[in-house]
């Protein structure tokens, strides 16, 4: 070996002149570590940030619409959108709360007697499956104090298992009563929230935009600009073509099966509506409850609520949702069914409703930044 091969081998191996480059590496490997952790254990705000985004992107859009037929300022045309939503949800709740909550009432005691003659009638056939009774908690057979409350209780203590634990513990404190309360304080916290951030993204949406893109680079931030608007865009042709899916198929279903003489058709058909914003599994649990409710009625009765179900359902698979959402969102349904798994996994239940508009997100992003940027290649139409 030379004194020239000697001097080379006792120079730095590799692309790291030093140790200085080295130690910057390490530590930006250990902040990325630590980010991702923090994003990890904070994943229920993250996500509840999103669904604010959403809002203010429908808010957004609404002033935007607005703007095409009244020429007034932003800002009060921001402020007619926030009302006209205001004032139709509070209109609802007044005029069809009390049908509703008592239509849930009468329901929600069908459905659990209706699920409990199903569950006898495959357990008399060797088909063991979980009971839908209630059954006791404590050694001496009593009943459990959540489960005595009813469905309500039960709702609450869902509610309470993502809250914090001083949340939780004043429950267990408290008693059931006071779970209930406390749960529907955090759901309406969890609300507050959505509509404030809602109203924030949409009062001034282009500040927000040049604040993400400040800590982009100057060369690129033409490039980030452009996949910025063009995820905005995505989600709003998506949201706003959802909420017209929605609607269609809560009309269609309480339609159909106030024709049949179901009874809660109006719940029945507003539980399929909203269930409509979460793909694949939301229209099979709808169908469920439905089959379940129209039990209660006679056969005649089933398979007329299995005909309205499927032929809603056939409207929205082949009709509305291909005409509708081709320009927003074309991804095969197996696709989507898998990222559903995914993000549930991963995220549970906020993963699961926000599966559809989160993949949206992400369509955008691997078509703009890897397919064009990185492959050079156009993204499939």
């Amino acid at each position: 070996m030379t004194d020239g091969q000697s001097r080379d081998l006792d120079g730095p191996v590799g692309p790291w002149q030093g140790a200085l480059p080295l130690a910057a590496s390490g530590i930006a490997v250990v902040c990325f570590t630590a980010a991702l952790a923090l994003a990890w254990m904070s994943v229920g705000t993250l996500l509840l940030i999103f669904a604010g985004v959403l809002l203010g992107v429908f808010l957004d859009g609404l002033t935007r619409g607005l703007g095409r037929v009244l020429p007034l300022p932003r800002g009060v045309r921001l402020t007619i959108a926030s009302l006209a939503v205001a004032v139709a949800a509070i209109g609802f709740g007044t005029y069809g709360g009390a049908t509703i909550v008592q239509q849930g009432r009468d329901l929600g005691t069908t459905i659990k007697d209706q699920a409990g003659t199903v569950s006898s009638w495959l357990s008399e056939r060797g088909i063991d499956v979980p009971s839908l009774a209630p059954q006791g908690g404590g050694k001496d057979g009593s009943t459990d104090a959540s489960q005595r409350e009813g469905g309500l209780g039960g709702l609450a203590n869902g509610l309470l298992k993502g809250s914090s634990s001083i949340v939780s513990d004043a429950g267990s404190v408290l008693g059931p009563a006071a779970a209930v309360i406390l749960g529907l304080f955090d759901a309406l916290g969890n609300l507050l929230v959505i509509a404030f951030l809602g109203l924030a993204f949409a009062a001034d949406p282009e500040a927000y935009r040049d604040g993400v893109l400040r800590f982009v680079p100057p060369q690129k931030r033409r490039r980030a600009a452009k996949v910025l608007d063009g995820a905005g865009e995505t989600l709003r042709h998506w949201l706003f073509g959802q909420l017209i899916i929605m609607a269609v198929i809560f009309v269609c279903t309480w339609a159909g099966l106030a024709f049949l003489g179901i009874g809660g058709a109006l719940i029945l058909g507003l539980q399929a509506g909203l269930l409509a914003f979460v793909p694949t599994v939301g229209p099979l649990v709808a169908g469920l409850v439905i089959i379940l409710a129209a039990l209660a009625s006679g056969l005649k009765a089933v398979i007329g609520s299995i005909g309205v179900y499927l032929a809603v359902q056939c409207l929205e698979s082949y009709g509305l949702t291909p005409f509708i959402q081709k320009r927003a969102l074309d991804i095969p349904p197996a696709t989507i069914f898998a990222g559903q798994l995914i993000l549930g996994v991963i995220f549970g239940l906020w993963g699961i409703a926000l599966a559809l508009p989160l993949m949206a997100v992400i369509k955008v992003l691997l078509e703009q930044l890897y397919v064009e940027d990185t492959l050079h290649e156009q993204p499939s139409s």
